[in-house]
This record gives structure tokens, C-alpha cells and sequence, in this order.
């Protein structure tokens, strides 16, 4: 968090957190009752100021005050760059400790700043990066992956840099239990 953020909530420490009113698409944008945000400030301060409380609320924390977030997926959206993932907050991606892949084919990735999903716009950088036995995935070992039940680990392998992380199938509205989010916080 910022300082500025710190200091207001030594100020007002009880005012009272906010539900409903800010979500986070699953294209990665910030909507406030269902605009989206388009100023860069205020993106900009929304990206610095995210975290996830322990119940995995995640939220902004606007000074005194905490905004929860809905989530349309996961609390981070991920994109690519080569061999490189940033979330959609602007934090390049180091360590991937976990892939899933979802009853669409959806990739959720467990990472250092916590779970995040794939935006669709990259399916072709992770196709590529998909790997059965040493060999590029083929539509059928896609198919079969897609087939199989939540919790399975597939045959699949993604390789990002230098790792080499086994793919999981997990239905998606399992996500939020297995990876510890919640999508839509309640007071």
C-alpha cells in the first residue's frame, strides 16, 4: 500500500468497507457500478493499492476506506510478452507455482501475487507453450484434457522461461475454494 493510503488509516480507522460497487473484468478492467474506469490516475492508484484480506477478499484500499471487488474470474488477469507474464496491475510475474485449465479451456495460473487467469487474447502464446511428451498439444490431447474431471492432473505441460509446470483440470466455479478468492465479497 502507499503511504497515503497508511497514514489515512491511522487517521479513520473504522470507516466502513464498501460491496458491490467496484468489479474487475475478466479482460482486466476496473468498473465502478458497471462503467468501466478509464482514467489513467485512477487506474493507476487502483493497481497500486490491490491486495486480498485472509478470508481472500480482494479489494482497494481508497485512504480510510476499503473497496471489495467482484471478481468476473480470478483476482488477477494475466498477460503476455514473449516469455514474460505481467498482471493487469502492472506486476511482472516471476514464479508460477501452478497451472489449471478449466472445463473451456481457460488457463488459471497460481503465481507470486496470487491466482490469475490467462486473458483469452493470449491462447495462441500458450498453445505454443504446451507440451505432451516433448511434443507441441494437439487439438485431441486438448479435447481429452478438457474431458477429464476437476482435480486430474492432464498430460499437459506449460513452459514459460525456464519453467515447466504440469496443468491440472479444475472446473471453474471450484476455482475460489482450491486457490482461496472469493468473487463476489459480502460484508
Amino acid at each position: 500500500m502507499e503511504e497515503w493510503v497508511e497514514r489515512a488509516l491511522k487517521r479513520w480507522p473504522n470507516v466502513p468497507a464498501l460491496f458491490g460497487w467496484l468489479r474487475l473484468d475478466r479482460r482486466g478492467r476496473w468498473l465502478i457500478k458497471g462503467e468501466t474506469i478509464s482514467r489513467p490516475q485512477i487506474i493507476d492508484t487502483i493497481n497500486r493499492n490491490y491486495a486480498a484480506d485472509d478470508q481472500g477478499r480482494w479489494y482497494f484500499q481508497n485512504g480510510p476506506q476499503r473497496g471489495y471487488m467482484q471478481l468476473e474470474y480470478a483476482p488477477l488477469v494475466l498477460r503476455a510478452t514473449n516469455d514474460a507474464l505481467t498482471t493487469h496491475t502492472e506486476l511482472r510475474v516471476e514464479q508460477i507455482s501452478k497451472v489449471f485449465m478449466d472445463e473451456t479451456g481457460a488457463l488459471l495460473l497460481l503465481t507470486e501475487h496470487g491466482p490469475g487467469a490467462l486473458i483469452d487474447d493470449e491462447l495462441e502464446w500458450a498453445l505454443q507453450r504446451m507440451y505432451v511428451a516433448e511434443r507441441i498439444i494437439t487439438d485431441e490431447q486438448i479435447a481429452s484434457a478438457l474431458a477429464m474431471p476437476t482435480g486430474a492432473m492432464t498430460p499437459i505441460t506449460l513452459r514459460i522461461g525456464q519453467q515447466a509446470i504440469s496443468v491440472q483440470r479444475l472446473d471453474a466455479a471450484l476455482a475460489p475454494a482450491q486457490l482461496h478468492f472469493v468473487r463476489d465479497p459480502q460484508p
